[in-house]
């Protein structure tokens, strides 16, 4: 019924201006509409990512979004790190820490909040 249907990303947040400035400035996404004050809107590849304003922002306690980067998950770790993203460092069975990058099951993947706290990640397919 929905597996074939686009689905968007929905990123809550306090203060859109703050978020504008992280998603657009530090991650590099360019706004493709836009709901007064309460709604910013990117496209990541075939998907949207709809940054709004809420008064939940941050509470979410795990992943909230991922970039399947593919073998780029290196480079752009060290690019975000350069922009002052901060990473976050996990002890998890079976994955070892290379810099920023947790390395491991086949995969490599790096996590980082957003100034809400939302917990966004890059991660090789």
């Amino acid at each position: 019924m929905l597996a074939d249907k686009n689905v968007a990303a929905n990123i809550p947040v306090k203060d859109i201006g703050r978020a504008q400035k992280f998603y657009e400035g530090t991650l590099g996404l360019k706004e493709v509409g836009r709901e007064g004050e309460e709604v910013i809107s990117y496209k990541c590849g075939q998907s949207i990512i709809l940054v709004y304003r809420s008064e939940y922002a941050g509470t979410n306690k795990a992943t909230a979004m991922t970039w399947l980067v593919g073998d780029e998950v290196d480079s752009l770790a060290r690019e975000l790190g350069s922009k002052g993203v901060k990473f976050e460092h996990y002890e998890m069975d079976g994955m070892k820490l290379d810099g920023d990058v947790h390395v491991g099951h086949g995969m490599k993947v790096a996590w980082f909040k957003d100034p809400d706290g939302n917990i966004l990640t890059i991660a090789s397919d």
